[in-house]
């Protein structure tokens, strides 16, 4: 770095120290990337007399910011917590996420939400959104939540059957508790009476010509000719539409609708159709019902049936809007009020129903819940918790303009979760041995984590009958070391590498002192001892492909309950998945 000409050098390394502890601790608060103008203002409101040579300071800080991005979160963690441990000792207050208040609540007694998932699909990132939303204006208003399978569509959208519970059990484990419980396919002679009475109030017709007719004359703004039959007709061939008469295709129930709207889709909208269910039949009602209501017609229906007082949805549902408010005037009901909520995008995440599926079916991958998946079982097995989940979605909250989240939006948010209940554990990915001479026998008491102390610790004894002790590192740092340098162990003792081979790395022991290893500011690397350790593999997930990495851990992780969530030092946090007794497999999350 070229050193600006008119600050002096002692001035410089002040602000590149006072920098430097900025951006460790910007970076840590916004998943490992500091932002240049916020370090500038901490520098600038530390010393408020470097404006007059803000320049400068830019050109330092900027170079600065640079040097702490490039470090992984973990190594930012790390710096952080020896160098500066003052920029953590105040903890944040965690303020709650709060939610726009619903229109015209004021209007109803109750306010009552819902969530209407289409069980042909396990609950994916994207779906949490409007269950999250949907439950936590009930709760706001201390009203009612209703879970509701809109589950109608035997044929192009068919249910699957292990769905329903597999729904109920990502609810579950988001925290959302769900008031009323209701199958729309359980609910289909409601369906049909209310049909019944759109004909006789003149609302609705059914049509027995071909869809390839319809459309000439709906494109043409032009009434069908079965339009203007008498109600009793209608009612004749509905019967007939019951009683299995028509085929699929030959008959549908449509609602009368604005021919002339600008929307070809709005135009006498089918509300039934005929579904030969011998041949796709119900996971549920099996071939019970060949008549099926569609999504418009059905959704539209219970949302009144049920008293919802408030919807809420995505933009595309708009048009759906539209549809079902012909439906509500017809039978003469106040429509509910609606939320459209802008389109969210989600980066890195595989989200596609149908890309999944047939991920799923050429066999090499573990199933709806494999970790490079975007669903909600997917994230659960990585470790990601429902907390960051909610909190991710509430901050996105209702706007009507485009929203975009990453999964190191996530992966922040879960890391500021997790960090301080999860226990930091040894372990070294692709391990070489270390050869120390000078010692034969060291004991050292290890905390699970530096600041909780409930977590507590676990003692580590190395012995051996040489004057030597042997232990694993990672091949990273042995990469990175080179003979004459000196580090420290985590929690051991400081060390000068003497000779370095192709497969084992020799040191001797310099002294034990923690405060010498900081006044010399000596890199410290995580070690495993080379007896009574545990075999590692750790499943990670990068785009489509997943990395298996093997290592060796200290014993303490083969007592760590199932499902726990702990920080490898250095390395990132993991969910333990499985615990044999010749390994522990375990899936990443993330650093």
């Amino acid at each position: 770095m070229k050193m600006p000409e008119k600050l002096e050098s002692h001035i410089v390394n002040e602000i590149r120290s006072i920098a430097f502890k900025y951006a460790l601790q910007n970076a840590i608060q916004y998943g490992g990337k500091a932002e240049l103008k916020a370090v500038i203002s901490k520098v600038i409101a530390e010393k408020p007399e470097l404006k007059s040579v803000i320049r400068e300071v830019v050109s330092i800080v900027r170079n600065v910011v640079n040097e702490v991005n490039r470090l992984s979160i973990v190594e930012q963690k790390r710096i952080a917590e020896e160098k500066y441990p003052e920029i953590f000792a105040k903890k944040e207050r965690k303020e709650e996420k709060k939610l726009p208040p619903l229109p015209n609540a004021h209007k109803y007694k109750v306010i009552v939400t819902r969530f209407a998932p289409n069980p042909d699909f396990v609950l994916h990132l994207g779906n949490a959104r409007p269950a999250i939303l949907c439950y936590e204006y009930a709760r706001m208003y201390k009203g009612k939540f209703i879970l509701r399978f809109d589950d109608t569509d035997p044929k192009i959208k068919k249910p699957m059957l292990e769905a329903y519970d597999l729904i109920r059990e990502d609810l579950k484990w988001l925290g959302l508790k769900w008031d009323e419980e209701y199958i729309q396919s359980l609910r289909l002679p409601i369906h049909y009476q209310y049909a019944k009475k759109l004909i006789e109030l003149g609302g609705a017709y059914v049509d027995t010509c071909s869809r390839k007719e319809f459309k000439k004359l709906r494109d043409r703004r032009k009434p069908c000719p079965h339009r203007s039959q008498s109600i009793e007709k209608n009612l004749e061939l509905w019967d007939k539409m019951l009683e299995g008469h028509f085929g699929e295709g030959e008959a549908v129930l449509r609602v009368k609708t604005d021919l002339n709207h600008p929307d070809p889709s709005v135009r006498d909208w089918v509300a039934f159709r005929i579904i030969d269910t011998s041949k796709s039949p119900h996971p549920l009602v099996r071939d019970k019902y060949i008549v099926w209501p569609t999504y418009n017609y059905a959704s539209a229906l219970d949302d009144h049936l049920l008293n919802i007082t408030h919807i809420l949805r995505a933009k595309e549902h708009l048009t759906n809007t539209v549809k079902q408010k012909y439906l509500y005037r017809h039978f003469r009901w106040e429509y509910p009020e609606t939320i459209h909520f802008g389109k969210l995008k989600l980066k890195g995440f595989i989200l596609s129903k149908s890309a999944i599926r047939k991920y799923v079916e050429t066999g090499k991958f573990e199933g709806f819940d494999d970790p490079r998946f975007g669903t909600l079982c997917a994230l659960r097995k990585r470790g990601f918790i429902a907390e960051a989940i909610r909190e991710l979605i509430l901050e996105v909250g209702v706007k009507p303009s485009e929203a975009s989240i990453s999964m190191e939006n996530l992966a922040a948010l879960n890391r500021k979760i997790v960090d301080p209940k999860a226990p930091r554990i040894l372990f070294v990915d692709n391990p070489v041995k270390m050869v120390i001479s000078g010692i034969s026998e060291f004991t050292t008491k290890i905390p699970y984590h530096p600041e909780v102390k409930e977590l507590g610790y676990r003692v580590l004894r190395l012995k051996s009958s040489k004057n030597e002790l042997e232990v694993y590192i990672s091949h990273r740092d042995y990469d990175r070391l080179s003979k004459g340098d000196k580090i420290r162990l985590l929690g051991l003792f400081n060390i000068r590498i003497e000779e370095k081979k192709k497969n084992t790395i020799r040191a001797s022991l310099t002294s034990v002192s923690l405060e010498e290893a900081k006044k010399y500011k000596l890199q410290i690397i995580q070690w495993v001892p080379c007896e009574n350790n545990v075999n590692v593999i750790v499943k990670k997930p990068e785009g489509l492909n997943l990395s298996i990495i093997e290592g060796v851990a200290e014993e303490s992780l083969r007592k760590t309950p199932l499902n726990t969530i702990v920080q490898f030092y250095r390395f990132g946090f993991v969910r333990v998945n499985s615990v044999s007794r010749d390994k522990v497999i375990t899936y990443f999350a993330h650093e």
